[in-house]
């Protein structure tokens, strides 16, 4: 468990010493007009045209520096970022990680394409709207590398997860395998299954934190047996910020005919990768997370040819059988947070997924740097960028997490996330790229004020 001796060597040995400071319109894909048997007119082309701050967004970062360490310190390009987000600078928002605001510019799109398609919602949402969708399939596919015949998009993380957790057949006295640091909601739905049919859903424990790839594989390996038939992982624990070696687990399950659920509410948009590096078949994600998109958006990821055999969580008729859309059969449901998802990845393409991932480790690394410097406090969280980016769990000793996250939003009007579990109990820190130096030196001026008076 890393202490200030062991937070500072690893910043120094990641070469992020010098990154402490001493001081705590692009246009839509289709431009539709209305089928000439509907009298209402199509909208102004005005409409489809995004705002001009995401010009000025990659107009900023165009001239940033090459390097995105250098960049991440730059804080006049990032000034540019923190004012395109409408959020409430009277409290500090370091939950970032359960969900994230989103900046005007999304908030700007969904509001143009709900007031659209409440004009006629049979003709403007479901037929003009609605087969825009298939741009944002696309756009997703392209940054996760995948076809967009691969590519579901879904509410959240959970409904991708439990597409898979519930799709596949399973027998009285099978077994699934994850970690006892997965989301709660993830284990409570094997927790179901298990009530229901007979299942048996297997945990274990892994380091806090986590440094050798290896020992993960093996905790894995070790509770294989002849009854195993799912694993479910997380990409990045949601509690640590841990990121898990997903291709080493993968190929574990490949071998021994073991298909790997992969939990990446965490990941997309918060630090580069893309399904090459983790060649999994199964991979589910939120986007209202590190891409900024609008509340009950998210992705599921099935490889082409695993898809007939998956079962959709609603049904689906059996025309639909190998078509990756059948994970989206819901029933009626709105447009315009799917296509607003658009502008969110043009953001986060103006912002770029280095330096974007590179700031969040700069934003980490100042406040845990500054708290570092009390033996009291401990980490629960790598420093190793090959382990973690933005997300990092602290304690204090002597004060409970659950308290502590309470006091500092009733007298500092700071939002933290207390976590419990016995591993790494402590507070989950996670401030976003609109969270200022000003915010951050607050809430580290507050810690300090915890541990020098206590929060009764």
């Amino acid at each position: 468990m890393p202490t200030r001796r062991s937070f500072l060597a690893s910043v120094a040995g990641a070469g992020l010493g010098a990154a402490l400071p001493a001081h705590a319109g692009a246009a839509l894909s289709r431009s539709p007009g209305a089928p000439s048997f509907w009298p209402h007119p199509a909208p102004d082309p005005s409409f489809w045209i995004e705002p001009a701050s995401l010009e000025g967004i990659v107009e900023t970062f165009r001239g940033a520096p090459a390097s995105a360490e250098a960049a991440a310190r730059d804080e006049s390009l990032w000034r540019e970022v923190q004012q395109a987000f409408r959020v409430d600078r009277t409290l500090v928002n370091l939950n970032n990680g359960g969900v994230s605001p989103a900046p005007g510019v999304v908030q700007d799109a969904m509001a143009r394409y709900l007031a659209y398609s409440n004009e006629a919602p049979v003709q403007t949402m479901w037929r003009t709207l609605e087969p825009q969708k298939e741009g944002v399939r696309a756009r997703l596919a392209r940054h996760f590398g995948c076809h967009p015949e691969e590519m579901a998009i879904t509410r959240n993380a959970s409904e991708g997860l439990q597409v898979c957790q519930f799709g596949f057949d399973l027998e009285e006295g099978d077994e699934v395998l994850t970690t006892d640091q997965d989301y709660p909601r993830m284990l409570t739905t094997f927790e179901q299954r298990a009530r229901r049919e007979g299942i048996r859903l297997v945990t274990f424990p892994i380091p806090v934190p986590a440094e050798d790839p290896a020992e993960i594989v093996r905790r894995f390996e070790a509770r294989i047996t002849d009854r195993t038939r799912l694993i479910l992982m997380c990409h990045i624990v949601n509690i640590t910020g841990q990121i898990l070696p997903v291709r080493e687990v993968v190929e574990l399950g490949r071998r021994r005919g073991i298909p790997v659920i992969v939990d990446g509410a965490h990941a997309f948009a918060h630090f580069p990768y893309d399904l090459s590096d983790l060649g999994c078949d199964y991979y589910a994600t939120s986007l209202h997370k590190w891409l900024f998109a609008p509340f009950g958006t998210g992705f599921l990821y099935v490889r082409r040819d695993r898809i007939p055999e998956l079962w959709p969580l609603m049904a689906a008729s059996e025309t639909q059988d190998d078509n990756i859309r059948k994970f989206e059969e819901i029933g009626t449901h709105p447009a315009p947070n799917y296509l607003a998802i658009g502008a969110a990845l043009t953001f986060h393409e103006g912002i770029g997924a280095e330096r974007k991932a590179a700031r969040l480790r700069y934003l980490r690394d100042t406040w845990a740097g500054e708290l570092g410097g009390d033996d009291r406090v401990r980490f629960h969280t790598s420093f190793d960028p090959a382990y973690s980016c933005g997300i990092a769990n602290v304690a204090v000793d002597g004060l409970a997490p659950g308290e502590l996250a309470s006091w500092l939003w009733q007298r500092h009007r700071i939002i933290v996330t207390p976590i419990g579990h016995p591993d790494c109990p402590g507070l989950r820190i996670t401030p976003s790229v609109y969270t200022t130096m000003e915010e951050l030196e607050r809430f580290v001026d507050a810690m300090r004020q915890a541990m020098r008076e206590g929060v009764a």
